[in-house]
């Protein structure tokens, strides 16, 4: 692998999109998962004021189907916007707690209800053994839905980016462009092929405004062909290709193309 397909390892971020969507999974995710931690309360309640000593069995399966039905919900949201919003393998105790959330709080809303249950020495043993024995298949089904078996992460997006970008470049068959990676490759496809149309070298050079911190900036910014525009002009610069530039979240191209071309002398019109 050359260093400037190595580079773009480090460009991949989610899209306002791609966050806005995550945000809304994992608000309608956590609400789903309130009413399932509800309805554990609910029953630790019922269980503790003897609702089920005397029978109401069909209402207590209801209520551990409804916990199930619930989280699962729950966690097939969350495992959808950890898709569009996935963390980054570098910190590696929010990588395993956002991917594993859902198992977590589905056993958070099974295991005190479930061994109340088996505990109650009130309630009748056949009614017991029934209510536990449903309640323990529904929590495991559930637990085993919130595990995140393959997580998504930052770095495997942005390797799958930069494969997907590869392959457009070279008329390659498009395998690894998954709806997060491709829009962001295509458009350093795009990108590149514009500023070397641009360049009368053909060359994929771009120049932008250092980062404070020489890594990447806090918000997106503007690439541009040549070090001597304007906008450029007695600030810090960074020369390098588009996969570069977007390494450090400059990830716009100029819109000034045909002013920037008569800056930088790249023509005489």
């Amino acid at each position: 692998m050359s260093d400037n397909e190595q580079d773009v390892t480090l460009a991949w971020r989610a899209s306002e999109e791609q966050k806005s969507k995550a945000k809304k999974f994992r608000i309608f995710a956590w609400l789903s998962w309130v009413v399932a931690l509800g309805g554990e309360g609910t029953g630790v309640w019922m269980l503790l004021q003897g609702w089920f000593d005397d029978g109401n069995l069909y209402l207590l399966i209801g209520l551990l189907v409804g916990i199930a039905a619930f989280a699962i919900l729950g966690n097939i949201l969350w495992k959808r916007a950890n898709k569009q919003d996935p963390a980054s393998r570098s910190e590696p105790f929010k990588f395993f707690i956002q991917n594993q959330l859902g198992a977590i709080i589905t056993m958070i809303a099974f295991l005190p209800l479930l061994a109340l249950i088996l505990l109650d020495k009130d309630m009748d043993p056949k009614n017991k053994k029934i209510a536990g024995g449903i309640g323990g298949v529904l929590a495991v089904i559930a637990v085993l839905i919130g595990v995140e078996f393959d997580p998504a992460s930052v770095e495997q997006y942005s390797l799958d980016m930069n494969e997907c970008a590869t392959q457009i470049k070279t008329g390659q068959p498009t395998v690894s462009c998954s709806p997060e990676v491709a829009e962001q490759a295509t458009q350093i496809v795009d990108d590149t092929a514009a500023i070397e149309a641009a360049n009368p070298t053909g060359s994929d050079v771009v120049y932008w405004i250092t980062p404070p911190d020489g890594i990447e900036h806090d918000s997106p910014r503007v690439f541009h062909l040549c070090e001597d525009v304007s906008v450029l002009r007695d600030k810090p610069i960074t020369a390098g290709t588009v996969t570069e530039a977007y390494s450090q979240n400059v990830i716009r191209i100029t819109k000034q193309i045909e002013m920037e071309q008569r800056q930088c002398g790249f023509t005489t019109e």
